[in-house]
């Protein structure tokens, strides 16, 4: 066997099941490999960026990585927007990117480059195999890194000339690293400034918003009169009726100024102190009010649900959480088609444990809040800004979780990033609904321009934010990739396409025409 059978033996003994894949002429052992492994799953996109943002949803949602398989740097380069999502998501992913033959690396063959120099803008731990005997052995130690913290992205570069030579041995999988040791004494801090009476928030972040841990951050709100916070963009936040209601920081950055205000301390658990998004002229970019401490119980890369329960042990913290009550039964919206409406339908109608996956920019300001009373549900974000994540993340999620419905909100322009998704959706038969934001523009410019002092915009200006001359038809879009897709312009006929959405299978698509409110 060669070193592309033994490598793929090991990722499946590694626990990788699925692989993202976009290969080209240098892959070829590799995939001839994963077509003789029963073991692993082969699931093809038609961009490299699907691909990464496909295991980026998966590692979300699956708490393991999902392999890519990627052609040469420009392969690589393709998929790098959702890698960085990824890595602020810090979501454990392991990606195979195949290269020339060590040999043939010196003629500078058209699609030579610098694949480590690509590799490591966005990975944890590159690693090129130095032998086909080699290659496995990498292999394992890929997944391994990936699961270090709270995940990480490991990249393998495979030379051609390594996944046809032939190998002896795979390699076995490897320990999983262990989280990074809590610190006791952060914990007793944590808990004394709890005591103090000064105005505190807990900012949660990663691991913090999974449901055992927002109970436990609930438990020590009741306790000690604390406010809880999350991040503005998470990975993975665990909500709806049932569990406990963290408050999310919001996007402008004046407007989580606002949230802040009056704060003495601010407590972090699996998330960063608050900054701006972007700079802007004669506003601040750290938004942590003046005077207010920060402290930290637990980075990402450690155990915040347990580093939560000393807290509340700490703190005598045993009484339950109070939590969201489920939305009451009230009647459909109608009228015009807006983000509110959209989640009110979407909390009357959501089934209980879906997924969403929220790129709808502008619009999902409006839908977040409206479906806090959902049934209880996860919600996906995007994490580090690079817009075209959604409708991969939604494939992978799906992929992950074939059981639970996933809901892609999507705004129009960032769809057309990686409209290929839909493709992947139709030909693996994924359980996902999206919903395309359409409001013929990238809406969230609009806003940016004026708010950044760019100066009065005139038609030329504003042409670069019109997504009109031509519209965009998203359901002649969907049903030419494969996915049945239908067009709401009511309030009305967008709860009965949801409905008819949730009580079916399979992927569908909807096109809002949805009236915009700005924020």
């Amino acid at each position: 066997m060669n070193g592309a059978d033994k490598l793929l033996e090991t990722l499946v003994a590694s626990g990788v099941e699925v692989c993202f894949a976009n290969p080209g002429t240098s892959e070829m052992q590799l995939v001839s490999a994963i077509g003789n492994n029963d073991g692993m799953r082969a699931i093809l996109c038609l961009f490299e960026g699907v691909v990464s943002g496909a295991a980026d949803g998966y590692g979300r949602m699956a708490d393991k990585p999902a392999a890519t398989l990627l052609h040469v740097g420009s392969g690589f380069s393709n998929s790098m927007a959702n890698l960085h999502n990824a890595r602020r998501a810090h979501t454990p992913l392991v990606n195979i990117v195949g290269d020339h033959a060590t040999y043939h690396l010196k003629y500078d063959a058209p699609l030579t480059s610098d694949v480590p120099a690509h590799a490591n803008i966005c990975s944890a731990w590159v690693r090129t195999s130095k032998s086909a005997n080699d290659l496995a052995a990498s292999g394992a130690e890929a997944v391994a890194a990936s699961m270090t913290g709270a995940g990480r992205i490991a990249t393998l570069i495979a030379p051609a000339n390594h996944a046809w030579e032939e190998a002896s041995k795979s390699a076995e999988p490897l320990p999983l690293p262990d989280r990074e040791p809590l610190a006791n004494e952060a914990v007793s801090k944590v808990a004394a400034k709890l005591g103090n009476g000064k105005a505190t928030a807990l900012l949660l972040g990663g691991r913090a918003l999974r449901e055992e841990s927002t109970e436990l951050a609930g438990r020590i709100a009741r306790a000690t009169g604390c406010r809880v916070l999350s991040e503005t963009f998470v990975a993975r936040m665990q909500r709806g009726a049932g569990r406990f209601a963290v408050e999310r920081l919001r996007y402008f950055a004046e407007q989580v100024s606002e949230q802040l205000d009056g704060l003495e301390q601010i407590v972090l658990v699996g998330a960063d102190a608050p900054v701006s998004f972007f700079a802007y002229p004669d506003k601040p970019s750290w938004l942590v009010p003046e005077g207010c401490e920060v402290l930290e119980l637990a980075s990402v890369d450690q155990d915040s649900r347990a580093a939560l329960g000393a807290l509340a042990e700490e703190l005598g913290a045993r009484e339950p959480a109070e939590t969201v009550p489920a939305a009451p039964n009230f009647p459909p919206p109608e009228g015009l088609l807006t983000p509110v409406s959209i989640g009110q339908s979407m909390a009357l109608l959501m089934p209980e444990n879906a997924i969403v996956s929220d790129e709808a920019a502008t619009c999902g300001l409006g839908i977040f809040p409206v479906t806090e009373n959902a049934p209880p549900h996860d919600w996906l974000m995007l994490t580090g800004g690079a817009i075209g994540q959604g409708l991969p993340l939604s494939l992978g999620a799906s992929v992950a979780c074939p059981d639970r419905k996933v809901i892609a909100l999507q705004a129009d322009g960032s769809a057309m990033y990686t409209v290929q998704a839909l493709w992947t959706m139709a030909r693996e038969n994924t359980d996902v609904t999206v919903v395309i934001m359409n409001n013929k523009s990238y809406a969230i410019l609009n806003i940016e321009l004026a708010r950044v002092g760019a100066g009065a915009p005139t038609p030329k200006t504003l042409s670069m934010f019109d997504l009109s001359r031509p519209d965009l038809d998203w359901v002649s879009l969907s049903e030419g990739m494969g996915v049945p897709a239908t067009r709401a312009t009511s309030a009305e006929d967008f709860h009965e396409q949801f409905a008819a959405a949730m009580a079916a299978k399979g992927p569908r698509l909807i096109e809002a025409m949805v009236v915009q409110q700005m924020p």
